[in-house]
């Protein structure tokens, strides 16, 4: 049950903040709105205000804008009250582009304003405390102890513990390192000589990494940043999820990813909504934020029937000059829903595969 509400809040804050874009550049640029939908299919509640029909329907993977005159064969039903000159088709193609536009950029703004948030309460930070030190390694040689607080590695100073892992990546099989420790109010240095060990990356590759022998302790400090330094974290960390996030359909384009193991649908967000969600609204709130900055980027791809299909299109007739209409709009559309179709049931076969064998 706390499933299934989690995952209903999910999707209902992703689907209103990207027909809010829509919606609001809409008003903003003069186009008459006839519905704003949170689901589709059947209304299962709807209220008229002005021009606007606002419903929440029957089936909640998605939502939509409605407005007067968009496509080549706008259904006019009950809308001729509306004044036609705020059509959708009427508006120049920069303002047609940036209503199109608008949906997934709140998403990315939503992810950012999280980040943000995120930032400003206070980032879960992990010590560089070190918790155990396993038998026969290079620290236990060294003289390393749980409750060490390592200063620096290398003269390069360390605040996290995840600051070790990227000083500690530059070293060498072999290389002797440096470590400037804390213990007891003291400080004093030890030298290690890392082994070479095989482990994965965050994309399940197979990697060799230096170890010593050390593991971290369950401490978890909130390290909240300044105003500035907030709305600095919210964008590079929305760009590091951007970037984590190209580099890994790359690696399922040229095959070095696993699709079955990479890609999930609405189940899988289900499943992780949920954990979250019991986890704290710190974990639940970034992982709407990770989910936000996927919807930006899965809306951009040049899809018709998705809104980087529509800037496509928009694109052409800003080379040609004259709109993409007709038979040839048609079958871009076509073309267009069954790669999503495609899409769809793949993601949903992953989730189900996953599902059913317990991953």
């Amino acid at each position: 049950m706390t499933t299934l509400f989690a995952f209903i809040i999910v999707l209902g804050i992703l689907i209103f903040i990207h027909e809010l874009g829509h919606f609001l550049f809409a008003k903003f640029n003069g186009v008459g709105v006839l519905k704003f939908s949170l689901g589709f299919g059947p209304s299962l509640v709807k209220k008229r205000v002005g021009e606007t029909e606002y419903r929440i329907s029957a089936i909640p993977l998605g939502g939509y804008v409605k407005m007067l005159g968009e496509g080549p064969a706008a259904e006019e039903e009950d809308l001729t009250p509306i004044d036609p000159e705020k059509s959708f088709a009427k508006k120049s193609l920069g303002a047609r582009a940036l209503i199109v536009a608008a949906g997934p950029v709140f998403n990315l703004l939503l992810a950012i304003v999280i980040y943000i948030i995120i930032g400003w309460t206070g980032i879960p930070t992990i010590p560089p405390v070190v918790g155990e030190v396993m038998e026969d390694t290079p620290a236990e040689a060294a003289g390393l102890m749980p409750g060490d607080r390592i200063v620096s590695i290398q003269d390069s100073p360390v605040q996290s513990w995840e600051d070790i892992s990227l000083i500690m990546q530059k070293s060498k099989a072999g290389e002797n390192i440096q470590f400037v420790i804390e213990r007891d109010g003291t400080d004093f240095t030890v030298n290690a000589t890392p082994v070479m060990i095989k482990d994965k990356n965050l994309f399940g590759e197979e990697i060799e990494r230096p170890m010593i022998g050390i593991s971290r302790s369950e401490e978890i400090v909130m390290k909240p940043l300044g105003f500035f330094s907030g709305i600095g974290y919210g964008f590079s960390q929305t760009w590091k999820v951007i970037e984590l996030t190209g580099i890994g359909v790359w690696k399922m384009i040229d095959g070095t990813l696993n699709i079955r193991d990479s890609l999930g649908g609405p189940i899988l967000i289900a499943q992780v909504s949920g954990e979250t969600f019991r986890a704290g609204m710190l974990p639940f709130f970034s992982m709407i934020a990770f989910v936000s900055i996927n919807l930006f980027l899965i809306n951009l791809l040049p899809i018709p029937v998705l809104d980087g299909g529509h800037l496509f299109l928009f694109g052409i007739e800003a080379v040609t000059g004259k709109p993409v209409e007709g038979r040839p709009r048609e079958i871009a559309q076509q073309i267009g829903l069954f790669l999503l179709i495609m899409l769809m049931v793949l993601a949903f076969y992953n989730d189900l595969a996953r599902l059913f064998q317990g991953g």
